[in-house]
């Protein structure tokens, strides 16, 4: 059993920034839809999972906001021609076969968690479509992130990052990305890191204590006096950055994984993409709904719909 979980606003925007001008005849834009349900379609076929969902942020839990109350406010707003295919492909996301999850002041980083080590107890693999850097702690056995990059069987276009690409990449293991984070902070979310502590001095002094937490009970074993003295002045917020970064794991799941079914509404969707004129698309779709209709029997019945 196998589980794909789609990180919804990343591949929103990604879609919306790489295809500009694209507009119904009505003016309505429709970059983003058009590049989204292109990305998805393009993801089953290369993951072929058993089950799929996308997930989305709805808010921020206020347990990062009271530790850092400036969290992701240098996020600029959402743009205008951006909003409307947001709403469109939350709604209509299940007549492409994948259902829309979030969760009220929660983000989807912590909702994939949730799901996916749900998932990885009852023994089916995960696939995670993001590039977002947090969720990168959670790969490991049976859980790998779903990439574009150039890879894969015979350069298929996609590779699934395991543990081992991901720990070249950072130069920790997956579960000591949160330690890096706490030393480094994340410029994009607005968290503060410690002045002076980069990426490959974080991964060193992690590297020596194995956590920022027994770093923090030894500032003694960090042998250059400077950097001692940074670490020790800013223990607050390493603390709190530590605790930024940690994903809830343990979130009550929308619906249970075991029922997120791949289940295409074939003639709602093909209505629906008439009304953004995706001729090609409309094309492409129709054909697939094609060969999986109810052929005729012998006797020229239907099969019933499974």
């Amino acid at each position: 059993m196998r589980l794909l979980l789609v990180d919804g606003h990343y591949f929103l925007y990604r879609s919306f920034f790489a295809i500009r001008g694209l507009k119904n005849s009505k003016g309505a834009p429709t970059n983003a839809i058009y590049g989204y349900i292109k990305a998805l379609r393009k993801m089953i076929a290369d993951v072929k999972p058993d089950r799929a969902a996308v997930t989305w942020d709805a808010g921020m839990p206020a347990r990062r906001v009271d530790l850092q109350p400036a969290y992701k406010q240098n996020r600029t707003e959402m743009p205008d021609d951006l909003r409307p295919q947001e709403d469109w492909l939350q709604e209509k996301m299940p007549l492409i076969g994948l259902q829309s999850l979030w969760i009220e002041n929660t983000e989807a980083d912590d909702l994939i968690a949730s799901y996916a080590l749900a998932a990885r107890r009852d023994g089916a693999d995960v696939v995670i479509a993001t590039n977002d850097k947090d969720i990168m702690q959670l790969v490991g056995e049976g859980i790998s992130i779903y990439s574009t990059i150039k890879g894969g069987p015979k350069d298929a276009g996609f590779t699934l990052l395991g543990e081992e690409d991901v720990s070249k990449k950072w130069g920790v293991p997956p579960a000591r990305i949160a330690d890096v984070l706490a030393l480094t902070g994340d410029s994009s979310d607005n968290i503060p890191g410690v002045p002076g502590v980069g990426p490959k001095t974080a991964v060193l002094l992690v590297e020596a204590s194995g956590t920022v937490e027994r770093m923090l009970e030894n500032p003694e074993t960090i042998i250059n006096p400077k950097l001692r003295e940074k670490i020790v002045s800013h223990r607050d917020l390493i603390i709190a950055n530590r605790e930024m970064v940690r994903l809830d794991e343990d979130l009550p799941l929308p619906v249970p994984w075991r029922e997120l079914e791949i289940e295409p509404k074939y003639p709602e969707l093909i209505a629906a993409l008439r009304e953004c004129e995706f001729v090609s698309l409309i094309r492409e779709i129709e054909a697939e709904a094609a060969k999986v209709a109810p052929q005729p029997s012998a006797q020229g019945e239907l099969f019933p719909i499974a």
